[in-house]
């Protein structure tokens, strides 16, 4: 499956920093980790610590999947907003899912500095309404928040305009949010992990999957087999090559990166910003001074929707914000469009398909994939060690 079209500007930022080998020879470990993104990254990384031996592997060059297409927002605010989540699945599970996001926040910020990666930033997190129709909705959603226990302010119309240059009716500004390059760090933690005792190998196409009693077999495309005791799969949308499409809908989505040197105060404390709109808008900065932006989604992803409306959807963005923000000067220098998946209750699927599986799967679908990923390394590590995890119920395909 082709996830990106465009010029991805991690991409061209980071270029390959690493090259890593095709596996030549049948290999034995106690994990089998299926995709080289970042959901793969974090989960490999984990399991090593935690003293399994891993294999990583992914079927393209590491990270040129959904990883390097990412903007990497980090929140704990899912697509759908918690006060309308607790309708669909229950109070306590609602805001558990978001404070598992608010945990991984914690947790990758962590893991950063534990693995001395510099290219991220800690953030606030600004959710804005334009509508003023939508007051009892932003008032549900502040209470529903405060409830479950997050710091969460309320910025009105002239407030948001002093603070911001934003043409906004309703804001609710969370301290608890970061950014990152997360095609960097996929490959920074990798190294971390290989000298940890991870194997990692691309161009690595894994062409069968056999469940044996005790232990899990692998073929690749080019006939080595692969023994594991479980396998990891942390494919992302392209899960559907061994699942199907049963669990998840796609969706394209369009980003743009601008030159250096954006001007104007929007950005003088680290904001994400991103609105009630269905697609929604989202901004936020890089370390380097430019700006990044996504939004006017597509139903489906096909070669159409991912690279012919690309410079009309790039020329829509640059509307958008420029009719919220006020003295907002940029100019866009990268766009690129990546596939993403959407689940009906915007959460990801974390465990096995069936009961007593050797083969689990960490599938962070919709705008939260690295927080949601880093809460599926968490949960498949606690299971692969016997332990019990009490949110992985509320992540299960068995929900």
């Amino acid at each position: 499956m082709e996830l990106t079209a465009g010029y991805p500007f991690w991409l061209i930022k980071d270029g390959l920093p690493y090259s890593y080998p095709a596996l030549e020879q049948d290999h034995n470990c106690d994990v089998l980790i299926i995709g080289g993104g970042i959901s793969g990254a974090l989960m490999a990384y984990r399991l090593v610590k935690a003293g399994f031996s891993c294999l990583l592997v992914d079927g393209r060059t590491i990270g040129l999947g959904s990883t390097c297409a990412s903007t990497a927002l980090l929140q704990y605010e899912l697509d759908t907003p918690l006060s309308r989540l607790e309708k669909q699945i229950g109070t306590q599970n609602a805001r558990r899912a978001y404070q598992v996001c608010g945990e991984s926040i914690d947790q990758l910020i962590e893991l950063f500095r534990e693995t001395s990666f510099t290219d991220f930033a800690a953030a606030q997190s600004l959710f804005f309404s334009t509508h003023r129709r939508e007051r009892k909705l932003m008032e549900r959603e502040l209470n529903a928040r405060r409830s479950a226990g997050f710091r969460i302010d309320w910025l009105d119309a002239a407030q948001l305009e002093q603070e911001y240059d934003l043409n906004a009716s309703f804001g609710l500004l969370s301290q608890q949010g970061a950014t990152l390059d997360a095609y960097a760090f996929t490959h920074h933690l990798l190294q971390a992990g290989i000298a940890a005792g991870l194997t990692v190998r691309d161009r690595t196409f894994i062409k069968t999957i056999r469940e044996e009693k005790n232990q899990v077999s692998a073929t690749t495309r080019q006939g080595h087999k692969i023994s594991a005791t479980y396998v990891v799969n942390a494919t992302g949308y392209e899960v559907v090559n061994f699942i199907g499409k049963k669990y998840v809908n796609f969706d394209c989505t369009y980003a743009f990166a601008s030159e250096q040197g954006y001007r104007g105060k929007h950005f003088e404390k680290e904001t994400i910003f991103w609105n009630t709109d269905d697609p929604y808008l989202y901004l936020r900065t890089t370390n380097d001074g430019r700006l990044v932006a996504g939004g006017r989604d597509e139903p489906f992803s096909t070669k159409t929707t991912r690279e012919e409306l690309l410079a009309r959807k790039t020329k829509a963005l640059e509307k958008d914000i420029h009719q919220h923000f006020n003295n907002l000067d940029f100019r866009v220098e990268f766009s690129w469009s990546g596939t993403f998946g959407k689940t009906k209750d915007a959460l990801p699927y974390i465990g096995n398909l069936k009961k007593d599986s050797r083969i689990f799967y960490a599938l962070g679908f919709g705008g939260n994939g690295i927080t949601f990923s880093q809460a599926a390394a968490v949960i498949i590590t606690d299971l692969l060690q016997g332990r019990d995890n009490t949110d992985a119920a509320i992540f299960s395909f068995q929900r």
